[in-house]
């Protein structure tokens, strides 16, 4: 619960603030001049064409009460940066800025950056990037759509990212943030190592209400491989803690989670629909005498629906400790047949071979139409994003 409450909190914190100057701008370099006189409270409007890439903000802050704002003017016609260098935007050592309703093409290195610029004990806080959309980043190799080093209080919301290489979202080091109502779509010419990757010492992230369709040989990669020069703020005893995976539907994909170097970690109330091999994984990849094995993951209230492809329901790696997972009330159907999980360790009141109907699958829906009351509770369908605090 108190990645819940911390990210949440965050939410709410990013989001507001009294608005300033405003500036309406149409054409690159009309933009590019516009960036000088930023300051607290400005929102620059963008108009609806083409942008050059490599926009290129260092130092650039507003308040939490006067937020820095860059937004496509007309929701209808989305501004695009295409071209002009290795990244669409790149936010160093900004805080309290928000990127909103653009278009980023085509980008051989990443397509918005978002860092700390350098300084690990002063992290970028208070970014927010919503109803952006990302494509064809890469398309191949370690080449992600929205890569985020050292970034604390952050939100992503309704965004949607088309064809990556690395991640569709990369967190290095980043804490208290809030990822909701995203779509990841992979496409088969880009690699698509991950749609979410949370590591580096990442802690107190929900990832909520959001589909994955395709997203890469791990679509939540809970933990990762992150060289110990990397880590934010400093090296701990695992890649992820304290993270919660929830409300989200996963359509295909080698595997739907993977918990990888990790402590703990919360997945529930998700909706998993025909994985490619795994549901999920349990790995240790970082492998170094501080680090703890990967350890203590729950797996609840999940509606997993698969078919002969899954051989295998959760891999176990060497080096971690699968004794300590728990699964607890999750729905398993599978279209090959009656099936009993493998699962690490026993499950408790589980639910087997009740069909869920499952309604528009292709468009991504997934939902339940079965009223059998075994289901009830359980998968994407009976999540209820948490409520913030109200002081």
């Amino acid at each position: 619960m108190r990645a819940l409450t911390l990210a949440v909190a965050a939410a709410v914190a990013a989001v507001g603030g009294a608005r300033g100057e405003e500036i309406r701008v149409a054409g690159d370099g009309a933009l590019r001049a516009a960036v000088g006189r930023l300051k607290p409270g400005t929102t620059l409007l963008l108009e609806s064409g083409t942008y050059r890439g490599g926009l290129y903000l260092r130092g650039v802050s507003g308040t939490a009460e006067a937020r820095i704002v860059l937004r496509g003017a007309d929701a209808g016609r989305t501004p695009v940066f295409v071209g002009g260098g290795s990244e669409g935007i790149h936010l160093a050592d900004c805080n309290y800025v928000t990127l909103a309703n653009l278009q980023v093409k085509g980008f051989p290195g990443n397509g918005i950056n978002v860092d700390d610029g350098g300084s690990f004990d002063t992290p970028s806080r208070g970014v927010v990037v919503e109803d952006v959309t990302i494509r064809d980043t890469g398309p191949k190799g370690n080449h992600d759509a929205l890569k985020l080093s050292g970034v604390d209080a952050f939100v992503v919301r309704r965004c949607r990212f088309e064809g990556w290489g690395g991640s569709a979202i990369d967190m290095v080091g980043c804490h208290d943030g809030l990822v909701e109502d995203c779509t990841f779509v992979g496409k088969p010419t880009c690699s698509q190592a991950s749609g979410v990757q949370i590591k580096g010492g990442s802690a107190r992230i929900l990832v909520q209400t959001s589909f994955f369709h395709q997203a890469g040989m791990r679509a939540i990669n809970l933990g990762g491989s992150t060289g110990l020069e990397y880590f934010r703020p400093r090296v701990g005893d695992c890649e992820a803690e304290d993270v919660t995976i929830a409300g989200n539907r996963f359509l295909g994909g080698m595997a739907s989670v993977a918990f990888v170097t990790a402590d703990g970690g919360h997945v529930h109330h998700n909706t998993i629909v025909l994985p490619d091999k795994w549901v999920l994984r349990i790995l240790q990849e970082t492998r170094d005498g501080r680090f703890k094995p990967c350890r203590a993951g729950r797996f609840e209230d999940n509606l997993v629906v698969c078919d002969a492809s899954v051989r295998v329901f959760v891999n176990v790696g060497p080096g971690t400790a699968p004794e300590t997972f728990t699964f607890r009330r999750n729905a398993w159907f599978s279209r090959a047949g009656a099936l009993r999980p493998k699962l690490p360790t026993a499950e408790a009141d589980g639910v087997y071979d009740v069909d869920p109907k499952l309604d528009r699958i292709a468009e991504g829906a997934c939902r339940a139409t079965s009223k059998d009351p075994r289901l009830a509770g359980i998968g994407a369908d009976a999540y209820t994003p948490p409520k913030p605090k109200q002081d």
